[in-house]
């Protein structure tokens, strides 16, 4: 019976009395084992080609803290590679790519279902995990949202203030338009397999939906997270999916409704007791504890976690934080954490 799962369970709409948790970069430098396991591999990418390298460390903080969720370990640029993009990581300066600009550019990319064949290591990484997991543990797959990847593909790397994508939106907008919507297809693809494969909830990573403004955040984060909810939720009936627009801000009050997710992971930017009043009362929530207490511990962690749980006990709520755990987080940390939550 998956239902019984408990994130299963929350994202069906159900209040629990206690929150199912999992953590965003659970499987992260952070921890002694996953960097024994990254140095093993090599690199960075070639981690996450290794299928059992990638399961390995996914698995790891399941083993470490029993989070009611495990979500696949990989990279939101593995898409853009595998649409022709070149793709490589610079030590201490993060990825690199060959930057699309040009109406040229974009369409020597592959098509949308050409990501099969260079992603079969992330699929056959999903079938082992879907088989080694806990049976309570739910699996999740997910991808970046089409408006933070065509960031780092527009800029060929991370920038403050996405200002490459922006700059090409207003000047060239028929190419910046080919770009979303070659990313949202591909990303339909890359994520139909991921629950083929095994994965039981998908989660849109929307990481810089925060920099769109005005009629933009709708058309470039919230539409693209709506028009890929509604195609697999077509192609995988009952498929629960989060959406996560970080930065929304007093946006993401209606974004339920607008990307038709089940869940809306939320930063830390609103409070719980805001969330409490305009978000859950649409659906499942999921957040939104300081990463940085994750650093310092302490009973500000403790004070700060029951604020979370406290506020929004109300209704559906998955525990998690309101961004990656960071690589200078304690461990012990995590155990308080949880120690916390779970009583």
């Amino acid at each position: 019976m998956p239902l019984q799962k408990p994130i299963l369970r929350a994202l069906a709409g159900e209040t629990l009395p206690t929150p199912p948790v999992w953590m965003m970069r659970q499987a992260g430098r952070y921890l002694p084992e996953y960097r024994a396991t990254r140095a093993q591999a090599g690199d960075f990418l070639s981690l996450c080609y290794n299928p059992e390298l990638a399961a390995e460390v996914t698995l790891q903080p399941i083993r470490r803290y029993g989070f009611d969720a495990a979500i696949l370990f990989a990279d939101i640029l593995l898409l853009p590679q595998a649409l022709g993009q070149d793709l490589w990581f610079t030590p201490g300066e993060g990825p690199r790519l060959t930057p699309v600009t040009t109406p040229e550019e974009l369409a020597a990319l592959k098509p949308a279902d050409a990501v099969h064949d260079r992603l079969s290591p992330i699929y056959e990484t999903v079938r082992i995990l879907a088989r080694e997991l806990p049976r309570e543990t739910t699996l999740i797959g997910f991808a970046g949202a089409p408006w933070t990847v065509a960031t780092y593909m527009i800029a060929g790397q991370g920038t403050p203030d996405q200002g490459p994508a922006h700059a090409l939106k207003a000047e060239d907008r028929t190419t910046f338009q080919g770009i979303i919507d070659l990313l949202t297809a591909s990303t339909i693809e890359y994520l139909s397999a991921q629950v083929d494969a095994g994965a039981e909830v998908i989660k849109l990573f929307d990481s810089w939906a925060g920099s769109l403004q005005g009629d933009d955040f709708n058309d470039f984060s919230l539409k693209p997270m709506q028009q890929i909810t509604a195609a697999l939720k077509e192609r995988h009936p009952g498929l629960p999916i989060i959406a996560f627009p970080r930065g929304a801000g007093e946006r993401y009050s209606a974004a339920h409704a607008a990307t038709g997710a089940d869940c809306i992971a939320i930063d830390d930017g609103v409070t719980p007791e805001w969330i409490a009043q305009n978000v859950q009362p649409h659906g499942c929530v999921q957040g939104n504890l300081k990463s940085s207490y994750m650093v310092t511990g302490g009973e500000d962690l403790v004070r700060e976690t029951r604020r979370v749980v406290d506020a929004l006990r109300g209704g559906p709520h998955i525990f998690n934080l309101g961004h990656g755990i960071t690589p200078d987080a304690d461990p012990e940390n995590v155990t308080l954490m949880l120690e916390t939550i779970r009583g």
